[in-house]
Parts: C-alpha cells; sequence; structure tokens
C-alpha cells in the first residue's frame, strides 16, 4: 500500500525492509537524484497525525544510524538523502496514506 503510493508519487524502489545490525528502514527508494529512506507507520482509526508522531526522537536517531550505515556500505555517502514518512490511518473506507517528505533531519 504504501509503496503503490510512492511509486505513483515517481519513487523508484531499491528495496525493502533493509536490516543492518543498528535496526531497519521500511523501504528505500530513489526520488530523482536523492536516496530515500522510508518510515512506514499505520494506525487504526485514529487521525493522520497519530501516526506521524510515532516517529519520535528516539527512532529518528535509530533511522539515522541505518541510514548512514546503509550509505557507507553501499559507497554512496556523496548522493543526496532525505527522510520521509508514509503515515496511514485504517479505519472505514478507503485508508488515508499521506506522503510526508524530509520528516526529519539527520539525528545523531
Amino acid at each position: 500500500m504504501a509503496f503503490k503510493k510512492v511509486k505513483r508519487m515517481g519513487y523508484k524502489k531499491i528495496l525493502r525492509n533493509y536490516r543492518c545490525p543498528l535496526g531497519e528502514v521500511d523501504l528505500i527508494a530513489k526520488d530523482g537524484d536523492t536516496l530515500v529512506f522510508i518510515e512506514i507507520k499505520t494506525r487504526k482509526g485514529r487521525p493522520i497525525g497519530y501516526a506521524k508522531e510515532a516517529v519520535n526522537a528516539r527512532k529518528r536517531r535509530q533511522l539515522s544510524k541505518v541510514a548512514l550505515a546503509y550509505m557507507k556500505s553501499n559507497n554512496c555517502c556523496d548522493i543526496k538523502a532525505r527522510f520521509d514518512v508514509v503515515a496511514i490511518c485504517l479505519g472505514r473506507g478507503e485508508p488515508e496514506i499521506e506522503v510526508i517528505k524530509n520528516a526529519f533531519d539527520l539525528a545523531y
């Protein structure tokens, strides 16, 4: 569901569920010449904001470490990168999906 949304927006998938000793990122994609690390958050029956808020400071630090590890191991440290969040709210009817581009900066 989340990948279909970003694919329609022009993103090209590189990897799903990238794992390393530091953690995991849900999706890695390219948006033009930018490498995008995507965290997908799904909530049931709550406003979409709750899904966005689930990416707290601790999660941002962990995602940053995983992204840096990926970039280092794939020799792509000189490529532009950003963090997006796909927030999905499941309720009655069609799911509400929002893509928040550049949702947060690299966190140490």
